[in-house]
Protein backbone atom coordinates (compact mmCIF):
# COMPACT_ATOMS: atom_id res chain seq x y z
CA UNK A 1 0.00 0.00 0.00
CA UNK A 2 1.31 3.47 -1.01
CA UNK A 3 2.72 5.67 1.87
CA UNK A 4 0.22 8.96 1.49
CA UNK A 5 1.77 11.73 3.18
CA UNK A 6 -0.12 15.04 4.41
CA UNK A 7 1.32 16.65 1.81
CA UNK A 8 -0.90 14.52 -1.03
CA UNK A 9 -3.74 14.93 0.73
CA UNK A 10 -3.24 18.35 1.18
CA UNK A 11 -2.60 18.85 -2.93
CA UNK A 12 -5.64 16.82 -4.05
CA UNK A 13 -7.76 18.81 -1.52
CA UNK A 14 -6.92 22.07 -2.81
CA UNK A 15 -6.94 20.80 -6.52
CA UNK A 16 -10.58 19.08 -6.61
CA UNK A 17 -11.87 20.67 -3.33
CA UNK A 18 -13.13 17.35 -1.59
CA UNK A 19 -13.32 16.61 1.60
CA UNK A 20 -10.13 15.92 3.71
CA UNK A 21 -11.15 12.17 4.45
CA UNK A 22 -12.73 11.69 0.88
CA UNK A 23 -9.11 13.24 -0.65
CA UNK A 24 -7.00 10.23 2.26
CA UNK A 25 -9.33 7.78 0.54
CA UNK A 26 -9.44 8.46 -3.10
CA UNK A 27 -5.64 8.24 -2.80
CA UNK A 28 -5.45 5.07 -0.98
CA UNK A 29 -7.69 3.10 -2.94
CA UNK A 30 -5.56 4.11 -6.04
CA UNK A 31 -2.39 3.39 -4.66
CA UNK A 32 -1.40 7.30 -4.24
CA UNK A 33 -1.72 7.88 -7.99
CA UNK A 34 -2.40 11.44 -8.11
CA UNK A 35 -4.30 11.39 -11.56
CA UNK A 36 -6.54 8.40 -10.79
CA UNK A 37 -7.36 9.32 -7.37
CA UNK A 38 -8.97 12.49 -8.87
CA UNK A 39 -10.88 10.56 -11.51
CA UNK A 40 -11.59 8.10 -8.75
CA UNK A 41 -13.06 11.29 -6.98
CA UNK A 42 -15.64 12.39 -9.89
CA UNK A 43 -16.83 9.10 -10.44
CA UNK A 44 -17.88 8.26 -6.95
CA UNK A 45 -18.94 11.81 -6.71
CA UNK A 46 -21.38 11.36 -10.05
CA UNK A 47 -22.92 8.28 -8.26
CA UNK A 48 -23.76 10.72 -5.36
CA UNK A 49 -25.28 13.58 -7.12
CA UNK A 50 -29.15 12.76 -6.40
CA UNK A 51 -28.36 12.06 -3.03
CA UNK A 52 -27.06 15.60 -2.25
CA UNK A 53 -30.34 17.31 -4.02
CA UNK A 54 -32.11 17.89 -0.69
CA UNK A 55 -28.50 20.06 0.79
CA UNK A 56 -29.08 23.66 1.53
CA UNK A 57 -26.64 25.75 -0.67
CA UNK A 58 -26.19 28.66 1.25
CA UNK A 59 -22.51 29.65 0.32
CA UNK A 60 -21.50 30.47 -3.20
CA UNK A 61 -20.02 33.40 -5.08
CA UNK A 62 -21.03 36.16 -7.15
CA UNK A 63 -19.11 37.02 -10.37
CA UNK A 64 -19.79 39.24 -12.95
CA UNK A 65 -18.55 41.07 -16.31
CA UNK A 66 -18.96 44.59 -17.98
CA UNK A 67 -18.43 45.43 -21.78
CA UNK A 68 -19.52 47.59 -24.51
CA UNK A 69 -22.71 48.70 -22.50
CA UNK A 70 -23.61 45.06 -21.16
CA UNK A 71 -23.47 44.22 -18.29
CA UNK A 72 -23.79 39.90 -16.98
CA UNK A 73 -24.54 38.78 -13.01
CA UNK A 74 -24.18 35.40 -12.08
CA UNK A 75 -24.50 33.68 -8.93
CA UNK A 76 -23.44 30.06 -8.11
CA UNK A 77 -24.25 28.38 -4.71
CA UNK A 78 -22.54 25.76 -2.82
CA UNK A 79 -22.79 24.02 0.44
CA UNK A 80 -19.56 25.38 2.33
CA UNK A 81 -17.53 27.92 2.55
CA UNK A 82 -14.84 25.99 2.33
CA UNK A 83 -15.54 25.27 -1.49
CA UNK A 84 -16.67 28.58 -1.99
CA UNK A 85 -13.39 30.25 -1.67
CA UNK A 86 -11.88 27.32 -3.68
CA UNK A 87 -10.02 27.74 -6.91
CA UNK A 88 -12.17 25.07 -8.72
CA UNK A 89 -15.25 26.61 -7.67
CA UNK A 90 -13.73 29.89 -8.50
CA UNK A 91 -13.09 28.21 -12.14
CA UNK A 92 -16.53 26.92 -12.51
CA UNK A 93 -17.87 30.18 -11.86
CA UNK A 94 -15.76 31.79 -14.39
CA UNK A 95 -16.79 29.15 -16.72
CA UNK A 96 -20.52 29.56 -16.27
CA UNK A 97 -19.88 33.54 -16.43
CA UNK A 98 -18.44 32.97 -19.54
CA UNK A 99 -21.02 31.29 -21.26
CA UNK A 100 -23.70 33.24 -19.98
CA UNK A 101 -21.85 36.85 -21.72
CA UNK A 102 -21.33 34.50 -25.24
CA UNK A 103 -24.88 33.43 -25.19
CA UNK A 104 -26.74 36.41 -23.68
CA UNK A 105 -28.67 34.29 -21.58
CA UNK A 106 -30.78 36.11 -18.79
CA UNK A 107 -32.84 33.04 -17.71
CA UNK A 108 -30.82 29.78 -15.33
CA UNK A 109 -32.42 27.23 -17.09
CA UNK A 110 -32.07 28.52 -20.16
CA UNK A 111 -28.21 29.24 -19.33
CA UNK A 112 -28.13 25.50 -17.83
CA UNK A 113 -28.94 23.88 -21.22
CA UNK A 114 -26.27 25.98 -23.38
CA UNK A 115 -23.05 24.28 -24.51
CA UNK A 116 -19.51 24.60 -24.00
CA UNK A 117 -16.64 25.05 -26.23
CA UNK A 118 -16.61 21.16 -26.00
CA UNK A 119 -19.90 20.56 -26.65
CA UNK A 120 -20.80 19.44 -22.29
CA UNK A 121 -24.04 21.53 -21.61
CA UNK A 122 -23.31 23.97 -18.32
CA UNK A 123 -25.55 21.51 -16.27
CA UNK A 124 -23.23 18.54 -17.43
CA UNK A 125 -20.43 20.52 -16.15
CA UNK A 126 -21.59 21.96 -12.83
CA UNK A 127 -22.46 18.06 -12.10
CA UNK A 128 -18.95 16.99 -13.36
CA UNK A 129 -17.59 19.94 -10.77
CA UNK A 130 -19.71 18.78 -8.16
CA UNK A 131 -19.18 15.11 -8.78
CA UNK A 132 -15.15 16.07 -7.82
CA UNK A 133 -15.89 18.38 -4.89
CA UNK A 134 -18.78 16.36 -3.50
CA UNK A 135 -21.03 19.14 -2.60
CA UNK A 136 -24.02 20.15 -4.37
CA UNK A 137 -23.09 23.12 -6.16
CA UNK A 138 -26.04 25.17 -7.90
CA UNK A 139 -26.36 27.94 -10.67
CA UNK A 140 -29.19 30.24 -9.05
CA UNK A 141 -29.43 33.07 -11.73
CA UNK A 142 -28.28 34.97 -13.79
CA UNK A 143 -28.96 38.73 -15.07
CA UNK A 144 -28.17 40.76 -17.92
CA UNK A 145 -28.28 44.70 -18.09
CA UNK A 146 -27.94 46.56 -21.24
CA UNK A 147 -27.67 50.78 -21.36
CA UNK A 148 -25.16 52.86 -22.77
CA UNK A 149 -23.18 52.71 -19.74
CA UNK A 150 -22.91 50.20 -17.24
CA UNK A 151 -20.83 50.36 -13.80
CA UNK A 152 -20.45 47.49 -11.83
CA UNK A 153 -19.46 46.87 -7.52
CA UNK A 154 -18.20 43.33 -6.17
CA UNK A 155 -18.18 43.07 -2.55
CA UNK A 156 -16.69 40.79 -0.38
CA UNK A 157 -18.49 39.97 2.86
CA UNK A 158 -15.45 38.47 4.40
CA UNK A 159 -11.98 39.00 2.81
CA UNK A 160 -11.58 35.28 2.86
CA UNK A 161 -14.34 34.72 0.37
CA UNK A 162 -15.61 35.53 -2.71
CA UNK A 163 -17.40 38.46 -3.66
CA UNK A 164 -21.07 37.29 -2.31
CA UNK A 165 -22.73 41.21 -3.29
CA UNK A 166 -23.09 42.19 -7.08
CA UNK A 167 -24.33 45.42 -8.13
CA UNK A 168 -24.97 46.36 -11.79
CA UNK A 169 -25.86 50.42 -12.30
CA UNK A 170 -26.65 51.39 -15.46
CA UNK A 171 -26.81 55.21 -16.49
CA UNK A 172 -27.15 57.16 -19.86
CA UNK A 173 -24.05 58.28 -19.86
CA UNK A 174 -20.60 57.60 -17.57
CA UNK A 175 -20.65 58.94 -14.05
CA UNK A 176 -18.08 59.44 -11.50
CA UNK A 177 -20.16 58.36 -8.70
CA UNK A 178 -21.58 55.43 -10.11
CA UNK A 179 -19.47 53.16 -7.73
CA UNK A 180 -20.36 55.50 -5.08
CA UNK A 181 -23.75 54.72 -6.04
CA UNK A 182 -23.40 50.89 -6.75
CA UNK A 183 -21.66 50.64 -2.84
CA UNK A 184 -25.14 52.30 -2.03
CA UNK A 185 -26.93 49.58 -3.56
CA UNK A 186 -24.79 46.87 -2.04
CA UNK A 187 -25.45 48.32 1.00
CA UNK A 188 -28.68 49.42 1.20
CA UNK A 189 -30.40 46.11 -1.17
CA UNK A 190 -33.61 49.03 -2.77
CA UNK A 191 -35.91 46.57 -4.65
CA UNK A 192 -37.19 48.99 -7.64
CA UNK A 193 -35.17 52.36 -9.43
CA UNK A 194 -38.70 54.45 -9.05
CA UNK A 195 -42.20 54.00 -7.28
CA UNK A 196 -43.90 53.45 -10.63
CA UNK A 197 -41.66 50.19 -10.90
CA UNK A 198 -43.30 48.73 -7.80
CA UNK A 199 -45.95 46.17 -8.78
CA UNK A 200 -49.80 47.59 -7.63
CA UNK A 201 -50.49 44.15 -5.29
CA UNK A 202 -47.63 45.19 -3.78
CA UNK A 203 -48.67 48.95 -3.30
CA UNK A 204 -52.09 47.64 -2.31
CA UNK A 205 -50.81 45.29 0.19
CA UNK A 206 -48.57 47.41 2.03
CA UNK A 207 -51.41 49.88 2.32
CA UNK A 208 -53.75 46.73 3.79
CA UNK A 209 -50.67 46.30 5.90
CA UNK A 210 -50.51 50.00 7.51
CA UNK A 211 -54.13 50.32 8.07
CA UNK A 212 -54.74 47.31 9.76
CA UNK A 213 -51.42 48.35 12.15
CA UNK A 214 -52.59 51.69 12.39
CA UNK A 215 -56.51 50.30 13.61
CA UNK A 216 -55.07 47.92 16.14
CA UNK A 217 -52.76 50.67 17.67
CA UNK A 218 -56.42 52.87 18.37
CA UNK A 219 -55.51 55.60 15.90
CA UNK A 220 -58.56 57.43 15.25
CA UNK A 221 -60.47 56.64 11.80
CA UNK A 222 -60.24 60.44 10.57
CA UNK A 223 -56.56 60.11 11.06
CA UNK A 224 -56.03 56.77 9.09
CA UNK A 225 -55.97 58.01 5.53
CA UNK A 226 -53.23 60.77 6.48
CA UNK A 227 -51.04 57.86 8.75
CA UNK A 228 -51.85 54.90 5.73
CA UNK A 229 -50.06 57.43 3.08
CA UNK A 230 -46.98 58.07 5.58
CA UNK A 231 -46.35 54.72 6.09
CA UNK A 232 -47.00 53.92 2.45
CA UNK A 233 -44.51 56.79 1.57
CA UNK A 234 -41.82 55.18 4.06
CA UNK A 235 -42.17 51.97 2.02
CA UNK A 236 -41.09 53.60 -0.94
CA UNK A 237 -38.52 55.56 0.81
CA UNK A 238 -37.01 52.20 2.20
CA UNK A 239 -37.48 49.82 -1.58
CA UNK A 240 -37.08 52.59 -4.06
CA UNK A 241 -33.49 53.32 -4.94
CA UNK A 242 -33.94 57.05 -6.10
CA UNK A 243 -36.47 57.94 -2.97
CA UNK A 244 -33.65 56.28 -0.58
CA UNK A 245 -31.05 58.19 1.26
CA UNK A 246 -27.61 58.46 -0.32
CA UNK A 247 -25.43 56.22 1.69
CA UNK A 248 -22.64 58.84 1.61
CA UNK A 249 -24.64 61.49 2.39
CA UNK A 250 -27.64 61.36 4.03
CA UNK A 251 -29.18 64.99 3.22
CA UNK A 252 -29.43 63.80 -0.23
CA UNK A 253 -31.78 61.14 -1.81
CA UNK A 254 -30.06 59.33 -4.57
CA UNK A 255 -32.27 61.11 -7.07
CA UNK A 256 -30.38 64.39 -6.04
CA UNK A 257 -26.85 62.39 -6.40
CA UNK A 258 -27.82 61.77 -9.85
CA UNK A 259 -29.19 65.00 -10.90
CA UNK A 260 -26.23 67.27 -9.66
CA UNK A 261 -24.24 64.72 -11.75
CA UNK A 262 -26.84 65.29 -14.65
CA UNK A 263 -27.14 61.60 -15.37
CA UNK A 264 -30.06 59.40 -15.82
CA UNK A 265 -30.72 55.85 -14.31
CA UNK A 266 -31.94 53.33 -16.40
CA UNK A 267 -31.72 49.87 -14.15
CA UNK A 268 -30.04 48.11 -11.98
CA UNK A 269 -29.18 44.51 -10.70
CA UNK A 270 -28.22 43.41 -7.17
CA UNK A 271 -27.66 39.86 -6.21
CA UNK A 272 -26.71 38.69 -3.12
CA UNK A 273 -25.65 34.95 -2.23
CA UNK A 274 -28.39 32.94 -0.67
CA UNK A 275 -30.99 36.33 -0.73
Amino acid sequence: MANISAADVKRLREQTGAGMMDCKNALAENDGDFSKAVEYLRVKGLKGITKREGRATSNGLVTAHVADGVGTLVEVNCETDFVAKSDPFAALGEAILASAVRTGAVDADVLLRAQLDDGRSVQQLIDESAATIGEKLQLRRVARLESANVSLYLHRTNPDLPPQIGVLVGTDVPMDVARDVAMHIAAMSPLYLTRDEVPAEVVANERRIAEETAREEGKPEQALPRIVEGRVGGFYKENVLLEQSFAKDSKKTVKQVFAEAKVTPTGFVRFRVGA
